[in-house]
């Protein structure tokens, strides 16, 4: 049986806003399992190239079909995130604002839906609306390898609740609370960090920012934003949330940060932790369950579900890697299938989520790389993992692209940035040249499952973490020297690797230690701050060419960057993504006379513009003719060059920031 889950919203890249994604608000995916095994996962962000997209997952719906090498005929069940009772009355909402829409059915809205899509009908009974929140759970329950087990959803919202704890047992869900709306942790959360300039999507930079607060100092002030009542429930108390503005103005983004914002920034995370305890120690007491499984975007904590594993609450604790929404894909297809086939057996324990995009043979990588051959230099190497240890020893930040892309918020060894977990001096080098972030930003380390006693503090009984998705204690003797991957509170949030798993990957940390006497990387995403994690071969090298990458290795080759100049670029072709879109405005000046100004726009943010000069506005609006850009610039004589020069420097610049295709 082939059952396909998605999530996200349901207008398409290509349209104009017909709001509905004004309610179904990001992280798109799509995620095929047949049988009950997973066949192929992946976000829609990975492939349309827009971090937490809200758009209809086609293109990862795309992948999943072909991947299978089938139609959408073929699939046998079609479920998607949130009940059926929710839908009907989030589209009746819909339907009273929106004049221009036609329907208040949600099955008519997928049919439609679909239709526009791919062009493909599908027949109305195969349908499947699964509840948010069991979603949530049957994805972590059904991978946690535990016959029963409590479970909660922590999230923001989804089907009019904020959570829910369950317990399960085989391949069944009880549900024995319903978090309400007013009590979410998760926008409890995100209203909190706003004071620090932050916003949704946002709450892991302040998860790493608050090691470097001390909750005491506002502990008594958070302590009145929320109520813990008897029976694990408890109270967020909203309106006493605008007191924080007696500790000053609010930071605003881009500013420095005071140590009044670090200290907020502290106490948030311990009332988080706070409250969540007070829940599960409750339903543990009444459950008696030893075991525990996490899913909803609040499981993302890495520093809350790390003292959970360390407070040995529970024996065994299982989190889904991909714990947010994208994940409610991979549940609504787990459920849909065994409400199918109630008697199927639940699999083991969750190994790995490499089920994304495979960047192919080494004859694929090879057609791919010949394409850059201006721009990149590149050798097949004889022995991967051992010439790429070398060249991480010796000080350098390299690129790692191998096989399946990873399901989830991390890169796992597939689509990863790689350094020597050793100098201090390479946590402020990545986040400043290559990633393009806050200095105070931790990184992770990938460490041999074979050594993870020896450098970190685990649980006997629970060494093997593989998905970077629990923070735990350095040991106190190896924080020196792991001055990369340490944070500023002696904790790491760790990624192990099993030699079964992901060899390559196994290998090239094992030839690092064969080195240096350490078993460890430093791991981080393949990405600059303005896109997903890389997905395809171009991705790559497109990342490597506007980063400060000093190498990146794709498959079996290792790629350098050659030294190029401004017309270098001439030969290349331009595009618009599909999201893009150029606006031309008259604006009147203090000298009472009108300015044309030039914009770029896109479709999923309707505060974002970028302004551009008139000559690349010109060179745009000729993007997508499959010209290259020296024959846009012919207009340009020879004695205009530093014209040329000119809009060339402002393309790379907002090619650097993924706002236009550059393609050879």
């Amino acid at each position: 049986m082939l059952v396909l889950g998605f999530t996200g919203g349901l207008e398409l890249i290509s349209e104009e806003r017909r709001g509905y994604d004004d309610v179904w608000l990001h992280d798109a995916a799509c995620v095929l399992i047949e049988d009950g095994k997973v066949v192929c996962a992946i976000e829609e962000e990975r492939l349309n190239r827009i971090k937490h997209t809200n758009k209809f997952p086609l293109e990862s719906l795309r992948f999943c079909l072909k991947t299978r090498g089938i139609q959408l005929q073929d699939v046998d069940l079609i479920a998607f995130y949130s009940s059926i009772e929710y839908s009907e009355i989030w589209l009746k909402l819909v339907f009273l604002n929106n004049p221009q829409l036609t329907t208040i059915e949600p099955r008519i809205l997928f049919q439609n839906l679909f239709r526009r899509a791919l062009g493909s009908e599908i027949d109305p009974n195969k349908l499947c609306f699964v509840p948010h929140h069991y979603a949530h759970a049957i994805s972590t329950f059904a991978f946690s390898g535990y016959e029963s087990s409590l479970i909660t959803t922590f999230d923001g919202s989804g089907d009019n609740s904020s959570g829910m704890i369950f317990t399960g047992q085989g391949t069944m869900l009880e549900e024995i609370a319903d978090i309400s709306i007013p009590k979410s942790l998760g926008h409890f959360y995100t209203e909190i960090i706003s004071f620090l300039g932050y916003s949704q999507f946002d709450e892991y930079k302040v998860m790493g920012l608050a090691p470097y607060g001390n909750p005491e100092k506002y502990r008594d002030l958070f302590k009145t934003l929320y109520t813990l009542l008897p029976n694990g429930d408890y109270e967020i108390n909203e309106d006493r949330i605008v007191s924080l503005f007696d500790l000053g103005i609010p930071r605003r983004k881009g500013e420095p940060f005071t140590q009044t914002h670090k200290d907020i920034a502290a106490s948030l995370q311990e009332a988080l932790e706070d409250v969540v305890f007070h829940v599960i120690k409750h339903h543990k007491q009444e459950t008696k369950h030893k075991n525990l499984c996490l899913a909803g975007g609040v499981a993302h904590n890495c520093t809350l579900n790390g003292k959970i594993l360390r407070s040995r609450m529970f024996e065994n604790i299982f989190v889904q890697p991909a714990a947010h929404d994208a994940g409610c894909a991979l549940g609504a297809a787990l459920y849909a299938y065994y409400q199918a086939n109630p008697k199927h057996q639940k699999p083991s324990q969750l190994e790995h989520v490499y089920w994304g995009t495979d960047i192919g043979n080494s004859s694929d990588v090879l057609d791919q790389l010949i394409q850059w051959q201006d721009f990149i230099a590149f050798e097949k190497l004889d022995n991967v993992p051992e010439q790429t240890a070398k060249l991480l020893a010796n000080g350098s930040v390299v690129g790692w692209v191998q096989g399946r892309s990873e399901f989830g918020p991390r890169a796992l060894g597939n689509r990863s940035i790689l350094g020597d977990p050793r100098p201090e001096e390479n946590k402020t080098r990545i986040n400043k040249m290559i990633k393009k972030r806050e200095g105070y930003r931790p990184f992770a380390p990938s460490v041999l499952e074979e050594d993870v006693d020896e450098f970190f503090e685990v649980p006997h009984n629970q060494k093997n973490l593989p998905f970077m998705i629990f923070v735990v204690n350095v040991q106190e003797d190896k924080r020196q020297k792991l001055g990369a991957i340490t944070h500023i509170d002696g904790t790491a949030r760790i990624q192990t690797v099993s030699q079964k798993t992901n060899k390559k990957y196994w290998d090239l940390i094992n030839s690092f230690k064969q080195l240096t006497g350490i078993p460890i990387l430093l791991n981080t995403s393949f990405n600059n701050n303005v896109e997903p994690i890389v997905d395809s071969v171009e991705d790559a090298v497109v990342s490597f060419l506007t980063t400060g990458l000093d190498y990146t290795v794709v498959g079996d080759y290792l790629l350098r960057k050659k030294d190029v100049l401004w017309w270098h670029y001439m030969p290349l072709r331009l595009f618009l993504p599909l999201h893009i879109s150029l606006h031309e405005v008259r604006k009147f000046n203090s000298e009472e006379k009108f300015d044309n100004l030039f914009y770029i726009k896109n479709s999923y943010n309707p505060g974002f513009q970028r302004e551009v000069s008139a000559e690349v506005f010109d060179v745009l609006k000729l993007a997508n003719s499959e010209k290259t850009i020296e024959s846009i610039l012919n207009k340009y004589s020879e004695g205009e060059e530093e014209k040329s020069k000119d809009v060339i420097h402002e393309l790379i610049e907002l090619w650097s920031q993924r706002l236009i295709i550059l393609r050879p």
